[in-house]
């Protein structure tokens, strides 16, 4: 009925744009764009500001001052970047409640405060501050708990969503819970003392959304012809409202998405087999144009048949509610195929778009999506109207807060979520638009009939001894089955071109180290446990067969712990093969002192023998503890290896303080029976790979765990994201150059 209120202009804006696209076709290959984004920095607010996390961020006008909220500390924090490359920190101040939102007009800062005392009865508050002097120069009463704040671009008018959300432990959650959300609307015309605040006329969604009587709108943005846009994320709903009259123009459902190919088990492996047809469910919203906006379909809502929203997708809508573009499981697809796919949220909602912005980046359009679980920001190009995916950008744990600042080419990424004891804080990520190669991602893997190759967690590389374009990776433990992938190293970034299952094997297998003999066979290490899982050496076909296991001796497995073998490296012709294996720390028996020695195994594969030596460790230092992650051949008949503690990035928790290569002399090492006293190998500084990876990371990876060596020398290097779980997500792939150039 309310179609017939949409002006002419706005029907003649949509024939304008490029032919509506109603479903998401194969990805396209990344464009090929001039400039690209790159991180310059990052900003922990816990160790800068204090804070607890970094939630929703805005910039000031001349994009070199970002506030943003922590509703953990009821606080709203402060940084400058007017050097983007040195973000500084700025303090925090109270603003007596829950800050949900905020946005910057000129001098001052408008922040939603959430100040309920229950589900059922609701308060709120708009805080303006003087963002300058700190001091809070007006209230005012909401009368309902907000959530978003948007400001028209002309800056004479917010929107401010009065959610009123529900108790998800009331009634298994289900819609209505009253009292019913709002869409308030402050002018803001002369001196503040003199803005006056006014009610949106929601009825016409009341009487048509599913549960009307409870609303719960969600987010709002507004355009150039002062038009707000708002979710109802419960509702699966969506309204337009003309902020000069209050007047609802247009409502309509968000609809559902059919999204084929995905996965949707959590069973410790990622296999996209499954069509799903699943209710949008919009949590964030950009207007990308005055007449198409974008929706960041999260989901959040389990209905009374236990049926769970949240299509994994983006979608475009017109203003008059017909679909100019549906993501559908491309998104997913696209974010899986960098290793950001997290499988522990198969059964839920998948990567959760939750974040959604849009900015003019000279003479683009660009859309950033945010992926809450998957941790990581997909760019695309709609100038065109349709769009193409640019780049995926890792951003930390669960980025909530996006900003584009296009007049500085600058895109601002905030996390909400932070695992401190590991030393990965809440940060805030600044990414500079440039003319360079993009640092991310260095790594990637194929499609393979309209899906790519599943992979998380490389933990172990080895190169082909007799292909230079080829290396070979392990995943370990985060899948429940073990996996062998070929790497097209010539590719940039690389290129996973295949997976092969390893079948066969005795026990559950959490592989460490690969390597390739001189026959095509593996040899694989499997790392154990100190409870149920064995620590393993594997010899398997080309074809993924186990065809023989090896354990380690029975007296030496009898003190096993948890850090079990983590590198292998292979000599010697078939059926005479030498096979080294590096265990990643000391053992209890050891009688080490302070427990900085650990072993490398030898197992003569014609004897059945096995032998060891000693191996020192560096002292612990900041990064906790130190272990050996990698054993791999070097041309020159030498081992090197990869010694690393467990820090990441360089502030909060254990700090990364040591990620280097050693070498070692195995051929001529005194390897003894276990049980005797062993001798201890001396080992040679190689690398050290640290100032790389605080370059190449988003925050400096802990898992340096794979090392490979070409037959002509060339030197690549792999981390572990740990399949996304309470980590980062980003998988940093190395170019080293040549092994006789690493030191300098």
């Amino acid at each position: 009925m309310l179609r017939s209120l949409l002006p002419q202009v706005l029907r003649a804006k949509k024939l304008a744009l490029a032919s509506a696209v109603t479903a998401a076709v194969a990805l396209p290959q990344l464009a090929n764009a001039e400039l690209v984004f790159n991180k310059i920095s990052t900003f922990d607010v816990m160790e800068g500001n204090g804070s607890g996390v970094a939630e929703i961020t805005d910039a000031s006008g001349n994009g070199q001052q970002l506030v943003y909220t922590d509703a953990e500390n009821s606080q709203i924090g402060f940084v400058r970047i007017a050097n983007p490359y040195q973000p500084k920190a700025q303090g925090v101040m109270d603003v007596d409640g829950e800050p949900t939102s905020l946005v910057l007009r000129g001098g001052f800062v408008l922040v939603g405060v959430n100040t309920s005392e229950s589900f059922t009865n609701p308060s709120g508050k708009l805080v303006i501050i003087n963002r300058f002097s700190r001091e809070v120069v007006r209230e005012i009463d909401l009368g309902g708990q907000p959530d978003s704040v948007a400001i028209s671009p002309d800056k004479m008018t917010a929107a401010i969503v009065i959610e009123n959300e529900r108790d998800e432990d009331l009634n298994d959650g289900l819609l209505p819970q009253l009292p019913s959300g709002a869409l308030m609307i402050l002018d803001m015309k002369g001196a503040i003392a003199d803005w006056t605040l006014r009610q949106a006329d929601l009825s016409p969604v009341a009487d048509a959304a599913p549960a009307g009587s409870d609303l719960e709108p969600e987010f709002v943005d507004i355009n150039d012809e002062n038009e707000a846009v708002i979710t109802f994320q419960e509702n699966n709903y969506l309204a337009v409202v003309d902020l000069n009259t209050g007047a609802t123009i247009n409502h309509f459902s968000a609809g559902s998405a059919i999204i084929n190919n995905v996965d949707n088990e959590e069973e410790d492996l990622i296999n996209f087999d499954t069509t799903l047809e699943k209710r949008r469910e919009p949590d964030a919203v950009t207007w990308i144009n005055n007449d198409v906006f974008a929706t960041a379909n999260e989901g959040d809502y389990e209905d009374e048949n236990g049926d769970q929203g949240g299509s994994r997708s983006f979608t475009l809508f017109h203003q008059d509610g017909s679909i100019h573009y549906e993501a559908a499981e491309s998104f997913e697809h696209w974010l899986a195929s960098m290793g950001h796919y997290l499988d522990g949220r198969s059964e839920n909602k998948g990567c959760e778009p939750e974040g959604i912005e849009a900015g003019v980046f000279g003479n683009k359009n660009l859309l950033f999506v945010g992926s809450e679980r998957c941790n990581a920001v997909g760019v695309y190009d709609v100038t065109s109207g349709t769009p193409v995916p640019l780049q995926i950008l890792p951003t930390g744990i669960g980025p909530e807060g996006l900003k584009a600042i296009a007049q500085r080419g600058l895109f601002i990424a905030s996390t909400e979520s932070e695992v401190a004891d590991d030393g990965i804080p809440t940060m805030i990520n600044v990414f500079s638009l440039k003319d360079s190669k993009p640092l991310y991602p260095s790594i990637e893997s194929k499609f393979v009939d309209g899906t790519p190759i599943p992979w998380v967690a490389l933990s172990g590389m080895a190169a082909d001894p007799a292909d230079e374009t080829k290396l070979y990776a392990v995943s370990d433990s985060f899948l429940a089955e073990g996996f062998i992938y070929t790497i097209d190293n010539t590719q940039r970034p690389a290129l996973i071109t295949e997976r092969l299952q390893v079948t066969g094997a005795s026990a559950d297998l959490d592989l460490e180290g690969i390597a390739k003999a001189e026959d095509g066979n593996f040899w694989l290490g499997s790392e154990g446990n100190s409870d149920s899982r064995p620590n393993l050496v594997l010899q398997v076909s080309p074809q993924g067969e186990v065809l023989q296991e090896i354990q380690l001796p029975a007296e030496l497995v009898d003190q096993r712990r948890s850090n079990g073998i983590e590198g292998i490296a292979v000599t010697g012709a078939a059926g005479a093969e030498v096979v080294y294996v590096a265990i990643q720390r000391a053992w209890p028996d050891e009688g080490d002192v302070d427990g900085v020695n650990t072993k490398i195994g030898r197992y003569d594969v014609a004897t059945g023998t096995w032998g060891f030596v000693h191996y020192p460790l560096e002292a612990e230092g900041m990064g906790g503890w130190v272990g050996l992650s990698e054993l791999t051949l070097l041309p020159n008949g030498k081992f090197a290896v990869i010694e690393r503690d467990k820090g990441w990035g360089p502030s909060t928790g254990p700090v990364a303080e040591l990620k280097a290569l050693y070498t070692v002399d195995l051929a001529n090492a005194d390897f003894r029976p276990y049980g005797e006293t062993l001798a201890m190998v001396e080992k040679s500084f190689l690398y050290d790979a640290l100032p790389i990876l605080e370059k190449r990371s988003i925050w400096t990876a802990e898992k340096l765990e794979g090392f490979a060596v070409t037959p002509k020398g060339r030197v690549f290097a792999v981390t572990d994201n740990d399949g996304v779980d309470d980590a980062t997500g980003e998988t940093v792939f190395l170019r080293l150059g040549v092994w006789k150039q690493l030191v300098k």
